[in-house]
């Protein structure tokens, strides 16, 4: 079984915080990873999607969590939010009672919209939140997380593992879900056409009414073609024939699931005011992307001019993970100015901002990073920056830019 680096803040959650969240998307290991905890932790566990538990927790959720006493595991919690104020009370009673009520409640969940309106209403200050990713490029090589900076020192540590451009692209199109990998028969393009049918049919149709699943459907394939791409709604709207507001709200919905990320754009009054102001899309997973985009094969997507797309969509992804997974603090965001300088990612932390470069190839110069001098004039100290690429080994580019190979994220 692959080793889950989410565990070690989930259980730093559980004894600091009354309740734990943990949301994600679909199939990303929710519930396999809270039953390995149920067994170690003793806990009881009770799941939504059994029809008798989801209509007992809606038509009397006092019996329900009577039946069901704490310390209790919740799956699929989003089915009854009636439950959220009813825990809020018997939480509070056992602070009271006890002074401590850490650890009663791990909740867990699929549609982030319906849990968040409901954790604010009833749970605020008694939650630990814990947003679960699809599985890591460290996970899968039982490799340690690391929050991803670019520390010489740090990554010439983790350049051991050879990554080929064949290699790039079949992890690219296999994706991340947890099943893949536990199932290596599994057929991918069956595996991501169940996925879809079942999201659509269950997750997207409880939070709004899609009349027309087909357009959708249609939304999803486009998005997935545009992964690495500025999202322009005007022409989405055009292009699947419904109107604006429409794709707004759906759109809403996919990053809600947390089957898309929007990057957005960075913006300091003390640099040029002509810079790009729309969010950048990518989708959380490449394998369901690649899917959707009718692009699974990896042959055929490394020669597309989609490839570059993808590798970016691959990257991002990967250092986002592994500050999602150790629980640390970052903000991400890009550049792009009228002037046509662009930055793939900015990460911002502790005081200073990094940038990235995100490249196919194997050899770049000081040309290729020029948009990195047009934060000369920022707020912020500007620490060690890279292009990551194909590159085999570490080599300077700049004063303090240097490239990587992609396996050092």
């Amino acid at each position: 079984m692959i080793q889950r680096t989410i565990k070690k803040p989930l259980l730093d959650s559980i004894k600091s915080y009354p309740v734990t969240l943990v949301t994600g998307a679909r199939q990303v290991g929710k519930s396999t990873l809270c039953y390995e905890l149920k067994k170690e932790l003793n806990y009881n566990y009770v799941s939504l999607d059994d029809m008798d538990e989801r209509q007992l927790a809606n038509d009397d959720p006092k019996f329900f969590l009577a039946k069901h006493q704490a310390p209790l595991i919740i799956d699929e919690v989003q089915k009854a939010p009636i439950l959220f104020e009813y825990i809020e009370s018997i939480v509070n009673r056992e602070r009271l009672e006890t002074g401590n009520a850490n650890g009663m409640y791990i909740l867990t969940g699929s549609q982030k919209f319906k849990l968040m309106k409901s954790v604010t209403e009833s749970l605020a200050g008694r939650v630990g939140i814990i947003n679960m990713s699809p599985l890591s490029f460290n996970e899968i090589n039982s490799r340690k997380e690391i929050p991803f900076e670019v520390d010489i020192n740090r990554v010439v540590d983790r350049c051991s593992y050879n990554m080929t451009t064949d290699k790039l692209f079949e992890q690219i199109t296999k994706g991340f879900y947890p099943e893949l990998y536990r199932n290596p028969d599994l057929d991918k393009d069956s595996f991501y056409s169940n996925y879809v049918a079942t999201y659509i049919d269950r997750d997207v149709s409880e939070l709004i009414d899609v009349k027309n699943k087909l357009l959708f459907h249609k939304l999803m394939q486009l998005l997935a073609s545009l992964t690495g791409e500025e999202l322009i709604y005007d022409n989405i709207a055009k292009h699947i024939g419904v109107d604006k507001k429409t794709v707004i709200s759906w759109i809403s919905v996919l990053e809600a699931s947390n089957i898309i990320y929007l990057l957005q754009p960075y913006f300091e009054t003390s640099l040029t005011k002509r810079v790009v102001k729309r969010p950048k899309i990518y989708f959380r997973d490449t394998g369901l992307a690649c899917y959707l985009a009718k692009l699974s094969d990896a042959k055929n997507l490394s020669v597309s001019h989609f490839s570059g797309h993808f590798v970016e969509t691959y990257v991002v992804n990967e250092i986002i993970k592994t500050y999602e997974n150790t629980n640390t603090h970052a903000e991400f965001y890009y550049y792009r100015d009228n002037e046509q300088n662009e930055i793939d990612l900015i990460i911002q932390r502790k005081g200073q901002l990094s940038f990235i470069e995100i490249k196919s190839g194997m050899k770049f110069s000081k040309s290729d990073v020029r948009a990195f001098n047009k934060f000369e004039k920022s707020k912020y100290a500007i620490g060690e920056s890279a292009v990551i690429c194909l590159t085999e080994s570490v080599y300077k580019i700049d004063e303090n830019v240097y490239a990587l190979p992609i396996t050092t994220i």
